[in-house]
């Protein structure tokens, strides 16, 4: 049930946007990789599978366009000794899931597999059966095994589902235990899809928009 009339939303949407657009874009910035402290980062990559990248229902340019990009941070981090965990949609056909979205990235086929260019470098491979990585019980164990770690990069798709989820949850969870974090997610190497009533730019900028009313920090990139 929608609790404000049609015309009351859209006016108050139009009053809002440009002020929303502008503290996103306020807080975009370049940040040096070098800067960060090695013994405590990682990286974190979620969801760059076949099926979001290249092929498939759920595939998008939007997604592909950061493929190299993803890549290219890895081999950086992977130089650095930077720690990386890779996550990767991975279903069987009896998942749940399927009621709100089109089969994908069914375990065993290649939609499921991480894409070659991100797969030649480094990480640790988490398969997820959900939207929120964080759940994954091999990601609660690395996150036990790294107790030091409290900076992450996140990139990857989508930005509106898993990426916000992933990162809402991991912020949480840091602030539940009284720990200083920084969670850290730039906007040039995370993507969401187009469709009808799914503006990227839009959801993109809104999601954004929620993070940073979180404590996460959103930039516009990584220098390397």
């Amino acid at each position: 049930m929608v609790n404000h009339k049609k015309d009351e939303f859209l006016k108050s949407a139009a009053g809002n946007m440009a002020g929303i657009y502008d503290a996103v874009a306020s807080h975009s910035r370049e940040i040096q990789l070098g800067s960060l402290e090695r013994g405590s980062s990682a990286l974190i990559i979620v969801d760059m599978v076949n099926g979001f990248v290249k092929r498939g229902a759920l595939s998008s340019p939007n997604v592909l366009s950061l493929n190299e990009q993803i890549a290219g941070l890895l081999r950086a981090c992977n130089k650095l000794n930077i720690p990386a965990v890779c996550f990767a949609d991975t279903h069987s056909r009896q998942s749940a899931q399927f009621r709100d979205f089109p089969e994908h990235c069914i375990g065993g086929t290649e939609e499921s597999l991480v894409t070659d260019e991100i797969a030649a470098g480094k990480f640790e491979l988490i398969p997820k059966n959900s939207t929120n990585g964080f759940l994954e019980p091999a990601f609660t164990s690395w996150l036990g095994k790294n107790g030091n770690i409290d900076k992450f990069i996140i990139t990857g798709c989508c930005t509106d589902l898993c990426v916000l989820q992933f990162a809402l949850a991991l912020k949480a969870d840091f602030n539940r235990r009284d720990r200083v974090s920084r969670v850290i997610v730039p906007a040039g190497l995370t993507a969401t899809y187009d469709a009808p009533r799914h503006s990227a730019s839009f959801i993109d900028t809104m999601s954004y928009y929620n993070m940073l009313q979180n404590g996460i920090e959103v930039t516009t990139n990584f220098k390397y």
